[in-house]
């Protein structure tokens, strides 16, 4: 009976504490359903096959993640969002050990001290494998701090930083050191075996092979059959247009220079992280019989000069070498920008250049680079004698991401209540990276609901499910703002502030059809103003909750940056991951802070630099679609008065401080879950608190439940007088002459 696997969504662990130490951390439930123990190895398959030991996660995460560090990602040949297939594994005591290291390293590093370093860890020929000790569940025996000491006296500071490379074991397999273990150097003498416990020493014999370093695979040649073309669903222009370029350049060459057009073929393919764009490349080189190898730039980036230039030129030369057979050969590219950046390019990227410029001439080879930052790659790229033509993958519209869950589901044993067009509309922002991923987690919340059904299938609810962990690419965790399920039906009173936003915010990315049919461009954005703690932030989450938005929530200091020209590339940067994550809304608290009036700042000019930045954004030569702006502030006369005409943040919207009707719905509200005595008179108490935001409101309850506390941890409801105290506490925020202003602020944009 095979063991049992699982194939997991890919994540780089968050947690300095397993850094460098082969340790990936799982779901407990994954780890139930695979039969394993915390600390047992497991087997991991992803563009190589490698092995880790396991530990249990948090059981708030995703069951459907692995959480690996940087080291063992590149030991898979990785990056983020990647599957993983993870299995149990046998671990056997090595005989021998040979690894290669940096030349400090191997003159400096005695084996008894390199023994101490891998003991505790599992080892494939092949992986990188750090010198910090295994100290998470250390074997028994092994001394962690001994070996930090030796290690730190042998090479200083950069032993935390040293990795090594296992180039031979025996036996073959994951194997793990042990006290009678044979570790040696490459090219070096084997070391001694470690004594035993009555002091003699133990002989293994061993040949100490002198294999090559092996690092994860930088040059890959395509072996699997590519997604079908029929299946890229959103992408069927681009897949025409670029099958009529390989079409001319492999097939019909003479045609072109007959017309006095170069037959070489050079495309720059750009679109949002995980839209498909190597996939497309991929389906498109083999509908017209051309081989696809492919280049990992953030992996060669990630080395030094000469060995990057090397794996470049390794790929280019075996690119060239097939294309000079005769055989259609396309060199694809991935991330271009991380090799050759705009900004401070390295000097090995005119080494890249020339060498590509030469290659991209080569009859029936054809040379494509994929980014999902045009801009931020070199511009030389982009000559007349490299990558003339480009590509645009846009992000898939909830039609397309329909016809997307088809092609993915199809084949899974689904319940036949799921309803793709349903699931695609709740999926805003989501490429078709994040649409696998969705499905994946899916699949493992069923595997785990059903482990004992001979036929399992994956129902909506799964489908649903997964929607609470998997969150589109383009939007990080930092700066996406949580909504706790809440809707604008759960906001009392303010029905004119929310209809405002409604049709500001909501009718604009739900209708956008409407706005076309009328000839008329949506608003772009809104000003939320009103004193501080009525509810603008309670608003926007609510707003979103209705919508179904992705929202990117930024506090506008958070965008200020002393260096010279990084707020304006923070701007940049903010609505550039909005357009990717579309329909968005972006949330800017505290806009005075981001948008002061100009030429009233005494910052060197950073505050004017980003207003102008956000003024361009909002709309400048390219305007954002499906994009909405949402500013909150208590001081609106300090936002420069060019981001409030139309076209910027046009729609103006007063949130006035709660009157009595609306302070005993806030009360009501925030007493839902605390038990009050029969003598307590919300809507009465509501009448005595002039000058209480709503925040101040939600405070009394509190403070309320406190008092009852100190009088007794046994007490279980609140009384008046428990309130009455409070109020001794809680004492109203609402300045009268800030809201005069803001009065005064609403009465002039009324003004006709």
């Amino acid at each position: 009976m095979s063991s049992p696997q699982i194939t997991l969504t890919a994540r780089l662990s968050p947690s300095a504490l397993d850094t460098r130490r082969g340790v990936v951390r799982l779901h407990p439930e994954v780890l139930d359903a695979l039969g394993l123990r915390q600390w047992d190895a497991v087997r991991l398959v992803g563009a190589r096959v490698s092995a880790a030991i396991a530990a249990e996660g948090d059981p708030a995460a995703p069951t459907g993640v692995v959480l690996l560090d940087d080291v063992t990602m590149s030991n898979l040949g990785i990056t983020e969002q990647a599957e993983v297939v993870v299995g149990p594994t046998q671990v056997v005591a090595a005989r021998s050990v040979t690894v290669a290291g940096s030349r400090l390293a191997t003159k400096t590093l005695n084996a008894q001290t390199l023994r101490l370093a891998l003991a505790g860890k599992v080892l494939t020929v092949g992986d990188a494998v750090s010198l910090l000790p295994q100290d998470l569940v250390p074997e028994s025996g092994a001394d962690p701090t001994t070996a930090r000491q030796k290690l730190s006296t042998a090479l200083g500071g950069t032993w935390t930083t040293e990795l090594l490379t296992v180039t031979a074991t025996e036996p073959a397999g994951p194997v793990a050191v042990h006290p009678s273990t044979v570790v040696s150097w490459r090219d070096g003498t084997p070391s001694s075996p470690a004594p035993t416990a009555d002091g003699n020493t133990q002989l293994t014999a061993t040949t100490t092979q002198q294999a090559p370093v092996t690092t994860a695979p930088i040059v890959t040649e395509q072996q699997e059959p590519p997604v079908p073309i029929a299946d890229l669903a959103g992408a069927g222009t681009q897949a025409r247009k670029l099958t009529e370029w390989f079409e001319l350049a492999f097939r019909q060459p003479e045609l072109l220079r007959k017309l006095g057009a170069a037959p070489r073929l050079g495309v720059l393919v750009s679109g949002p992280e995980g839209v498909g764009k190597a996939t497309l490349v991929r389906s498109v080189a083999h509908a017209v019989g051309a081989g696809v190898i492919e280049l990992a730039a953030p992996a060669v980036a990630a080395l030094e000069a000469n060995a990057s230039a090397a794996s470049v030129g390794e790929a280019v030369g075996k690119a060239v070498e097939r294309a000079e057979t005769g055989e259609p050969t396309v060199l694809l590219i991935t991330d271009i920008d991380s090799l050759l950046p705009a900004t401070s390019p390295p000097p090995v990227s005119t080494v890249v250049l020339q060498v590509l410029t030469t290659a991209v001439s080569t009859p029936s080879l054809a040379i494509v680079a994929s980014t999902a930052r045009p801009e931020s790659v070199d511009p030389r790229l982009r000559s007349v004698e490299l990558l003339d033509r480009e590509l645009a993958l846009p992000l898939p519209e909830a039609k397309t991401r329909t016809e997307l869950l088809r092609v993915l589901l199809r084949d899974l044993p689904l319940e036949s209540e799921v309803d793709f067009g349903a699931l695609a509309e709740r999926t805003p922002g989501f490429v078709a990276a994040d649409l696998v991923a969705l499905r994946r987690e899916a699949a493992v919340r069923a595997a785990l609901r059903q482990r004992e059904v001979d036929e399992p299938r994956i129902s909506e609810t799964d489908l649903k499910g997964a929607l609470e962990t998997v969150r589109p690419t383009s939007m990080s965790t930092s700066d996406n703002l949580q909504t706790g399920g809440l809707t604008l039906e759960e906001v009392g009173d303010m029905v004119e502030v929310k209809q405002a936003l409604t049709e500001a915010v909501l009718w604009p990315l739900q209708y956008p059809d409407s706005f076309a049919r009328l000839g008329v461009m949506p608003p772009r954005g809104v000003l939320l103003y009103g004193p501080p703690g009525c509810g603008k932030t309670f608003l926007v989450r609510a707003l979103a909750g209705t919508g179904q938005l992705n929202v990117m929530s930024v506090k506008g200091a958070e965008l200020m940056d002393k260096w010279v020209g990084e707020s304006e590339r923070a701007v940049r940067e903010l609505f550039r991951r909005a357009a990717e994550a579309a329909p968005t809304m972006i949330f800017l608290d505290e806009v005075d802070a981001l948008a002061p009036r100009r030429g009233q700042s005494s910052d060197s000019g950073v505050g004017d630099r980003v207003v102008a930045a956000l003024l361009t954004e909002l709309d400048g030569v390219e305007p954002v679609r499906d994009v909405v702006v949402l500013g909150a502030t208590n001081r609106p006369e300090l936002v420069d008065p060019a981001l409030l005409r139309p076209g910027r943040l046009e729609r103006v919207v007063y949130v006035p401080p709660p009157d009595a009707e609306a302070r005993a719905e806030i009360l009501k509200a925030a007493a839902r879950k605390t038990p009050l005595t029969e003598g307590v008179d919300l809507a009465e108490i509501a009448t005595t608190l002039d000058g209480y935001s709503a925040a101040d409101c939600a405070a009394l309850i509190r403070e309320a439940a406190l008092t009852a506390m100190r009088e007794s941890l046994e007490a279980t409801e609140v009384t008046a007088d428990h309130l009455a105290a409070a109020r001794e506490k809680v004492r109203p925020s609402l300045d009268p002459v800030q809201l005069a202003n803001l009065e005064a602020f609403a009465a002039n944009r009324a003004a006709p």
